[in-house]
């Protein structure tokens, strides 16, 4: 797959990086890995995959038409150090911020899209991130378009604070506005999706899919035991485990999740 012939947008090759997986330790390059769809070809483990491949890996070919491109966060609250971590995170995910968004088509069937990517303070939510969702959610709500949102979050960005926990609500309003206008929205969680990120807008889904062996909680599972006292199960909190007891519809493997979705946006289109 040409991804470079893909996306203009993306502005670096980076095909001959190698990256070694964590699990077994071997090294591939990222042109190999995308080519396996970031799993990894010894050990079989499911990498992380930034928000830009994971579109190209999603979308159709010369679709994706990003928004709010430009919209960057700023240190509101004067937290220490923020600026540096802000400029640390775009060094090393090539992003302004933890979500890319805009409209696309995925097996010709238009819709708006969010991906957020680990990769940037660990895709976690500030008010940047509830804005730009918030507005491809009323941009969505506006067209009568089906949004499809992939998340991965440590949780809400403790840097700025109570604002960030605001988004929570702000996004959750905007997902119930687009609900109630009879659009679609489908979830994809990815590993990790945690924290506020979990408890309002992941979970709001009509259809929530689950990657396999994601992780996928609200507080982490040491803090729980330590908090009930009691231990937990083996796999608490995995994707295969939330599928056992009702908290997603589906995990779908990586190889069929693209077609997956389409087959659904085509069955739920207006």
């Amino acid at each position: 797959m040409d991804f470079k012939k893909i996306f203009s947008f993306i502005k670096k090759d980076n095909s001959a990086e190698k990256i070694t997986c964590k699990k077994c330790g071997a090294e591939h390059t990222v042109a190999q890995l995308r080519e396996k769809l970031y799993i990894c070809p010894d050990c079989g483990v499911y990498m992380r995959i930034g928000a830009l491949d994971r579109i190209a890996l999603t979308v159709d070919e010369g679709s994706f038409a990003e928004l709010d491109a430009d919209m960057k966060s700023t240190n509101i609250i004067g937290f220490p150090e923020y600026e540096d971590k802000l400029s640390k995170a775009e060094a090393a995910s090539k992003l302004n911020e933890a979500v890319v968004c805009g409209t696309a088509a995925i097996s010709g069937n238009k819709c708006c899209i969010f991906v957020m990517d680990s990769n940037f303070m660990m895709g976690s939510m500030g008010t940047v991130v509830g804005e730009k969702i918030t507005r491809l959610f009323e941009k969505a709500t506006k067209e009568n378009l089906p949004v499809v949102g992939f998340t991965t979050s440590g949780g809400a960005r403790m840097q700025e604070g109570i604002l960030s926990l605001m988004q929570m609500a702000k996004v959750s309003g905007a997902v119930r506005y687009h609900s109630d206008s009879g659009n679609l929205y489908i979830t994809v969680l990815t590993d990790p999706t945690t924290g506020g990120v979990t408890a309002s807008f992941a979970m709001l889904g009509d259809i929530i899919i689950a990657e396999p062996k994601a992780l996928i909680g609200f507080a982490g599972q040491r803090v729980i035991e330590q908090t009930t006292g009691q231990k937990l199960p083996a796999g608490f909190q995995r994707a295969e485990f939330q599928l056992e007891h009702g908290f997603v519809d589906m995990v779908e493997k990586r190889e069929t999740l693209r077609a997956t979705i389409g087959n659904l946006l085509s069955i739920h289109s207006k």
